[in-house]
């Protein structure tokens, strides 16, 4: 298995993880920041991180994969592959997430949510969620990159690849505005 600073050489190589001053969604500054598609950019690397995953759970009885729409879909395509199982996918709709398409869950199926890079575990839980719904058992938790402050409790066993704790500042106590180090804004979404 890689070591963390493996896989954050990795993740530097692959311009995943940046270092500067980043304006984040929450509204904060920060030094670093994680493009996380980036990580699925590079084929070899990404079939690496799930393979890593897969071999942490091996030994636990999983039926299949789930992971949130977007980046969440290969992750859990290519962790299920390496397993063995099946994958699926949690999206989006008027009710939280859910299990479209002809996707679903079987009372008491045991299930892996996989996704990317987590920072308050929202789409995880939402996942996770939809697996309660559908009556089916969490065996297991993993993400690529946890960047949360504190280790999260999703009542299974969790597993990050790599864990780095991001300090976040309120704009106006910014240690990096006061260095003058200009702030860059990153993300999906051009209008937020």
């Amino acid at each position: 298995m890689p070591s963390n600073d493996e896989i954050k050489q990795i993740l530097i190589k692959n311009q995943v993880l940046l270092d500067g001053h980043f304006l984040l969604t929450s509204g904060k500054h920060s030094r670093f920041y994680f493009e996380k598609f980036r990580v699925l950019q590079q084929p070899a690397d990404a079939a690496l991180f799930c393979k890593t995953i897969a071999e942490h759970f091996q030994g636990i009885d999983i039926d299949t994969v789930a992971g949130p729409t977007t980046g969440g879909i290969i992750i859990a395509f290519e962790v299920a592959r390496e397993m063995g199982k099946k994958a699926i996918y949690a999206e989006r709709s008027s009710d939280g997430r859910g299990f479209l398409r002809g996707m679903s869950l079987a009372k008491g199926e045991k299930v892996l949510v996989v996704d990317d890079v987590m920072t308050t575990g929202g789409s995880v839980l939402e996942t996770i969620e939809a697996v309660k719904k559908a009556g089916a058992e969490l065996m297991g938790v993993a993400v690529f990159i946890d960047r949360s402050a504190e280790k999260p409790d999703f009542g299974a066993p969790f597993f990050s690849l790599y864990h780095e704790k991001v300090e976040t500042f309120d704009p106006e106590n910014c240690p990096l505005c006061k260095e003058g180090i200009p702030l860059a804004k990153h993300g999906s979404s051009p209008n937020k």
